[in-house]
């Protein structure tokens, strides 16, 4: 791989590492339907030059069903739910349950016949599932079950994404589709606002994470992502799968001196492991298989 393959690498581990800090951060103070919003307006406007150079903002009309199921899925509630997740459980443990999304993605295949499972791949579904019992069994409390469970919703969405992607809107600009998706999400959200708005001045620290969700998390992130692909191909660029539940670790326990124990390093392992053994290829992918690991929504928090 290119120095500017590298580069590219080691940004997107480190932005799609972090949002899982910065949300614990805003959520302090900020309302998650506000912190949705925010981001997704923001990441408009920011967007909004680079997907209309590219063009093909009219097809998107001709396939405005499946844009909405895409937003829906992959922005609209999954967000709203672990921004609210993140209020009651870690930065770390929230990334480290939503590393179990190739495990979701891997059964999604096989459901609906995109790939195959073999042995390998039971195992490495068995594998992880087991890391994310390990998680919830020793790092989550009563109080916090069902922001742990809201998480697997999380992770369904962010699985389902990629399908609708490569299935129904492959054929267009996967940034002219992350615009229209922002746009549209945002719009659901602004009713709301009025009624969430903070009622008193806001931190330091939580306007800086809102900034830097909008801009470096989203905005920056989709076109350091896109570049990527463009340097190193779909396939080797969703490596970066298992270097952010890392980053949000590491960021976690460093940065917010939350706990690192023996069952989070446990969940760790068995996770990343069983994400490997479950999305290992058996064959040279199809174009539908590329087209959803190509998908902006791998590994994007």
């Amino acid at each position: 791989m290119s120095r500017r393959g590298w580069l590219l690498f080691l940004a997107m581990g480190v932005i799609w590492g972090l949002p899982y800090l910065l949300i614990r951060v805003a959520v302090r103070q900020i309302d998650p339907a506000l912190l949705v919003f925010v981001r997704t307006a923001g990441g408009a406007l920011l967007l909004a030059p680079f997907a209309v150079r590219r063009g093909a903002l009219g097809p998107l009309l001709r396939h405005w069903k499946p844009v909405v199921a895409y937003t829906v899925v992959e922005l609209g509630v999954p967000w709203l739910l672990l921004f609210q997740a993140e209020r009651r459980l870690s930065s770390s443990l929230a990334g480290l349950l939503i590393a179990a999304v190739p495990i979701v993605g891997a059964v999604l295949a096989q459901l609906t016949g995109t790939d195959r499972l073999d042995r390998r791949r039971v195992a490495g579904l068995a594998v992880g599932i087991a890391g994310v019992a390990v998680l919830v069994g020793f790092d989550v409390g009563a109080s916090s079950a069902w922001a742990a469970a809201s998480l697997v919703v999380v992770a369904c969405g962010y699985a389902l994404g990629p399908w609708i992607l490569s299935r129904h809107l492959s054929q267009l600009p996967a940034m002219s589709v992350v615009l229209a998706s922002l746009v549209l999400c945002a719009c659901a959200y602004g009713p709301a606002v009025a009624f969430v708005l903070p009622t008193r001045a806001l931190s330091t620290s939580v306007v800086l994470s809102m900034a830097g969700l909008t801009v470096v998390c989203t905005a920056l992130a989709f076109v350091l992502f896109f570049a990527l692909i463009a340097e190193v191909g779909a396939l080797r660029a969703t490596v970066i799968t298992y270097v952010n539940p890392a980053v949000a670790v590491a960021l976690g326990v460093g940065v917010l001196g939350e706990r690192f124990t023996v069952g989070t390093a446990v969940g760790f392992v068995l996770i990343l492991g069983g994400c490997f053994l479950a999305t290992r290829p058996l064959r040279p992918r199809s174009a539908a298989v590329t087209a959803a690991m190509s998908s902006p929504s791998v590994a994007e928090p």
